[in-house]
């Protein structure tokens, strides 16, 4: 399968490195390698995480990671990684 990374994830997740960068760099980049392992890992899988809460569709999963959820939609041969955020109370 091939991992494909939406724009809007893109830019969200920059945010979020520059966010940790402003703390420590060298947290920023384990961050982000920690969490492509996981998004790696994603094709293995793919319905191995719990099936998305903010839509209403089988193919739409939700990766929990460090408290963020990364939703993802499954395609044919294709996994799409859509969005990364933090849900706060």
């Amino acid at each position: 399968m091939i991992i494909e990374y939406d724009e809007y994830f893109s830019s969200k997740f920059k945010e979020i490195w520059d966010f940790i960068a402003q703390d420590s760099r060298s947290r920023a980049d384990a961050f982000r390698d920690e969490l492509r392992v996981h998004i790696e890992n994603i094709p293995y899988f793919p319905y191995k995480c719990r099936k998305s809460k903010w839509f209403d569709d089988e193919n739409i999963r939700d990766l929990v990671f460090k408290g963020y959820t990364i939703p993802y939609f499954i395609e044919n041969n294709k996994i799409i990684i859509l969005d990364i955020f933090k849900w706060n109370k």
